[in-house]
């Protein structure tokens, strides 16, 4: 077996090092983005989703609320037509 050259060796050295130093900036840029998005969002007006969950639920209950009090006001309507 003959010995590796040491421009070879070298060569390889400084790749392994590339490559562990693109994989802490790759690493550092998620983060920095992370945190970005994070601060963007915390700073939008946006409402969670159990908070939308809970509009919704009460705005399905005034609609039915709402029907129910349209039937009401045409029943008591044709009574007092009757009458």
């Amino acid at each position: 077996m003959q010995p590796k050259p040491p421009f070879l060796d070298d060569i390889s050295k400084l790749l392994t090092s590339a490559a562990g130093v693109a994989q802490g900036a790759r690493a550092e840029a998620e983060t920095a983005m992370k945190s970005v998005l994070e601060r963007w969002l915390a700073d939008s007006d946006l409402v969670t989703r159990e908070e939308f969950d809970a509009v919704r639920a009460m705005a399905l209950k005034a609609r039915e609320q709402n029907a129910a009090l349209e039937a009401r006001i045409a029943a008591l309507e044709a009574k007092a037509s009757e009458g």
